[in-house]
């Protein structure tokens, strides 16, 4: 017999031959590049600070940096919230022609907090266009 599993993003994934019984539940929390959510965060922090954002921009970018961060800091981060926030900040980013001028300082850190999302992900990969 012969399985081919496709791509499995997000969360613990156990493919498992036979039984399993799990006691006190399952946790992940790295990105499917291997670093750590907050870590990427900080990433993009540091990415955000070298960017050259206007001056109306740039407050609004870090607070949803600091309400980010907040947010994966939990043990349990809520995607929708994440997502959410990370959208703004793409849109933000976005407008302020900042992605432009930080080339991939700024997409790889929000490429891989979006391949973390999954699904929720998917709008603002689009938005990056990878």
């Amino acid at each position: 017999m012969v399985f081919h599993i496709g791509s499995q993003q997000g969360g613990v994934i156990n493919n498992v031959a036979g039984d399993q019984t799990v006691h006190g539940g399952q946790r992940g929390r790295l990105t499917a590049d291997g670093r750590d959510v907050r870590e990427l965060v900080g990433e993009l922090r540091a990415a955000v600070d070298r960017a050259p954002l206007p001056p109306a921009v740039a407050p609004e970018v870090r607070s949803e940096l600091d309400a980010l961060d907040t947010e994966v800091a939990r043990p349990e981060p809520d995607r929708e919230a994440v997502a959410g926030r990370l959208t703004r900040v793409t849109h933000l980013l976005s407008s302020a022609g900042a992605l432009v001028a930080a080339g991939t300082g700024l997409i790889g850190p929000l490429s891989a907090l979006a391949g973390w999302l999954g699904t929720l992900g998917g709008p603002i990969l689009q938005a990056l266009g990878v």
